[in-house]
């Protein structure tokens, strides 16, 4: 039985409609002066290497104190927004009961996210989905550039090998993430990602949602 499970959040535990860009403009602009033009990709990206990317595109130099000032902001203005995000953004089927019933077996659960944990911790408390998860044992996106760098960051964190260790996601990042740090991967083509591609990223497992409950945790191995 796995002892770990580990979540990406976004478009696998939850969706936010386009208000996730919206929100990222504001402390983009906030903390550099400069009108978001274009972002770089999201998809399987963590917060660094998007604001890095889109820094270059905008000509503007990357720095760590830039990264740091940018976390800080988009964590205040998700802070500041929570009831929009409440309001726009909403849970995926079947995440809470699955959480539910994992927490229920006595299964430790956090999350790996690209995130930073300012605003993971907003995203998750909007649903109720932080009663589940031990949020100290995750990863995010001040922890690295990279899925493999973040996995490792969190079964250190909680202390569990790696093979005592499941992942769920959405993206071939999630799935080459999870295989290169030696955690099992259940893929979840909820995102933008069909059930084709994470096959093909080399996922032993693909489940096209989280509303099967006992599905999940067959997959899941709980």
């Amino acid at each position: 039985m796995a002892k770990l499970v580990l979540w990406d959040i976004d478009h696998t535990l939850m969706a936010m409609r386009g208000l996730g860009g919206e929100l990222w403009a504001a402390a983009f602009e906030e903390v550099t002066g400069v009108p978001l033009r274009e972002q770089a990709s999201v998809t399987g990206s963590t917060e660094r290497v998007i604001l890095r990317e889109t820094a270059r595109l905008h000509d503007i130099p990357f720095s760590d104190d830039l990264f740091t000032r940018f976390a800080d902001a988009l964590g205040a203005v998700h802070l500041q927004r929570a009831a929009e995000v409440r309001e726009r953004g909403h849970a995926l089927p079947g995440a809470a009961t699955v959480l539910a019933a994992l927490d229920k077996r006595g299964v430790r659960q956090s999350v790996v996210t690209g995130n930073v944990r300012g605003v993971a911790e907003v995203k998750l408390a909007m649903f109720g989905l932080d009663t589940y998860l031990r949020l100290d044992d995750g990863a995010y996106g001040e922890d690295g550039e990279e899925r493999p760098e973040l996995l490792r960051a969190a079964l250190a964190r909680a202390d569990v090998p790696a093979v005592d260790a499941v992942f769920l996601g959405d993206t071939p990042a999630d799935v080459a993430g999870g295989r290169d740090a030696g955690v099992r991967v259940v893929a979840v083509a909820t995102g933008r990602t069909t059930r084709a591609e994470l096959q093909g990223a080399g996922a032993e497992v693909v489940l096209d949602e989280l509303a099967d409950t006992g599905r999940v945790l067959d997959a899941i191995g709980a």
